[in-house]
């Protein structure tokens, strides 16, 4: 872990939330800043931001970490409520604001996200959050998605609903997020390589689990070792479980740098 500097000379990931499944007594549910410095299209710099996902109780503390207000765009890995329910307070944000309603932010996400959100929230379908949210549906064929300095590409991935890991490039760095998946080929591409992987894992080896929903710490660390990865973090362990057994697991697979996810940690990939 590289501690933050007052520039960026390439990729930072900030862990907003990584709790797993529901937010726990130290940590909001997933939600991760991304940051790095891109061309502001009148010839100069600006920092550009986006998030990967904005699980229940994030959006509180982002706040710590970026005013929310200078968020680019959120990309939502899978919709279920521990990766995307804090956007219906993130609505609220940008609807209500005191300095007045905000513009249409991008928001990519799975099929179905803007029902989805417009029913958590109890609005008639139309107009939904469709018009402080601008939805699109990541492509079918993997097409990248640039936003300033970003590029990110989704990649279909194992789990009960559609979900997407994201391979996020900027700087020449490249970090890959797995979101909710168990073991399956569209991971290994989405982390072929890259400088980071920030992976779940939610289940243990030695428990009898469900098939097609999650990685297990030593799931993660082949998955990094196959992969190539320059550095492993561990993310999404539930409250319930102890951190320490995914990351003994992971480091039995994978012999390069392992971290535990933490609210507030940085990484410059």
């Amino acid at each position: 872990m590289t501690p933050a500097d007052d520039g960026i000379a390439g990729l930072r990931l900030t862990v907003v939330g990584c709790a797993g499944s529901y937010p726990g007594p130290t940590s909001p549910a997933s939600c991760y800043l991304l940051e790095a410095d891109g061309d502001d299209g009148a010839g100069g710099t600006r920092r550009w931001r986006i998030l990967l996902d904005l699980g229940n109780g994030a959006l509180g503390a982002l706040h710590n970490h970026a005013d929310p207000l200078a968020i680019d765009a959120v990309f939502v890995s899978h919709l279920h409520a521990d990766h995307c329910l804090d956007l219906c307070g993130y609505y609220v944000l940008r609807k209500y604001h005191p300095t007045g309603a905000q513009p249409r932010i991008p928001v990519w996400a799975p099929a179905g996200a803007a029902e989805r959100l417009a029913r958590a929230y109890d609005l008639p379908l139309d107009p939904g959050m469709t018009e402080e949210f601008d939805f699109t549906e990541y492509a079918a064929d993997r097409a990248p998605v640039q936003v300033g300095p970003f590029t990110v590409q989704p990649f279909e991935v194992y789990h009960p609903v559609a979900a997407y890991a994201l391979r996020v490039t900027a700087a020449g760095r490249t970090l890959t997020y797995s979101g909710d998946t168990a073991p399956c080929t569209g991971l290994d591409e989405a982390a072929d390589g890259a400088d980071l992987l920030l992976a779940e894992a939610a289940f243990r080896s030695r428990d009898e689990n469900p098939p097609g929903v999650h990685l297990t710490g030593a799931d993660a660390g082949e998955l990094a070792t196959r992969a190539g990865v320059g550095q492993l973090v561990l993310t999404h362990v539930p409250a319930w479980f102890d951190p320490l057994d995914a990351h003994g697991e992971a480091v039995e697979k994978y012999d390069g740098p392992t971290w535990l996810a933490a609210t507030g940690a940085v990484y410059d990939v």
